[in-house]
């Protein structure tokens, strides 16, 4: 059978449509309309300790977790309504802009640089970064001991390793992994010498690992953790403000604190104010 003009050209246009949609393409439901329909797709961390962490019963558990749950609470979203999904460091700006996680919620820093690409709510919490070694390990006390090319983990599309770099031990051997618990168990077998991240994550996996593995040094930075969201979306961005403040106000924020972060011994800090840009 042979096709007239006109058809061919509808036939291509259809293909085309279902290749974009396919693709991510096409206009993208807001976080705000999913949550009005009491869903909403929250991205976390799966492997941190304390933090945000998916369990062999494949439920989750963690500081963020709460943060999350209280949030989409807030926002009309009970947590039967919310799907979890893992936000590596490097994917998280990513995922926010295609529109694959209405809200990220990932010990994610607040930074200039984030902010031209995707609107950052809070700060909820305010860490520090620092560096974790072996039990064993005398020689690395803080980040001036890491000259002498001694090998330091990261993950990929963050910045405490470069930090280390640039200000402390120029000859340090960075190596960059797509999880912090790939870096853990670097460590672990000897193959790197220190991991370094904010200090409450640390915090978490030397309390996964008691005996084999403690942080050392003080914070030697400051880093503010906000909750991700599209670029753009002020009424959802100060949505999400009113949230924190009132999980703050209410005594929630210190509670949920305690029962997660709080067991590996991790002194509460005061709570932080929220930004209002």
């Amino acid at each position: 059978m042979t096709l007239t003009r006109s058809a061919r050209v509808a036939v291509v246009a259809i293909a085309l449509a279902l290749t974009a949609t396919a693709c991510g393409g096409g206009d993208k439901t807001s976080a705000s309309d999913n949550a009005s329909k009491g869903k909403l797709t929250i991205g976390i961390k799966f492997d941190q300790p304390g933090l945000g962490q998916r369990n062999p019963d494949r439920s989750y558990s963690g500081f963020d977790v709460e943060v999350a749950k209280y949030v989409a609470g807030k926002l009309g979203v009970p947590a039967s309504g919310i799907t979890f999904k893992e936000s590596p460091s490097a994917q998280r700006e990513t995922l926010i802009q295609n529109g694959q996680v209405d809200l990220v919620v990932a010990t994610y820093s607040i930074t200039d640089a984030r902010k031209q690409k995707v609107d950052l709510a809070g700060p909820y919490f305010i860490a520090g970064q620092s560096l974790l070694v072996k039990s064993s390990n005398t020689d690395i006390t803080g980040p001036e001991s890491l000259k002498g090319g001694k090998k330091l983990c990261s993950v990929t599309g963050s910045t405490p390793a470069q930090k280390v770099k640039e200000k402390y031990a120029s000859d340090v051997q960075l190596q960059e992994f797509d999880t912090y618990s790939a870096c853990v168990d670097a460590l672990r077998n000897g193959s790197i010498d220190a991991v370094t991240t904010d200090d409450i994550i640390l915090a978490g996996y030397a309390a996964q690992y008691p005996g084999q593995l403690k942080v050392v040094g003080k914070p030697f930075s400051t880093e503010r953790y906000g909750i991700g969201l599209k670029k753009g979306d002020t009424a959802l961005r100060t949505k999400v403000n009113d949230a924190i403040e009132a999980m703050i106000s209410d005594g929630t924020w210190k509670a949920k604190f305690e029962e997660t972060v709080g067991k590996s011994g991790y002194a509460l800090p005061d709570a932080p104010k929220v930004d209002r840009y």
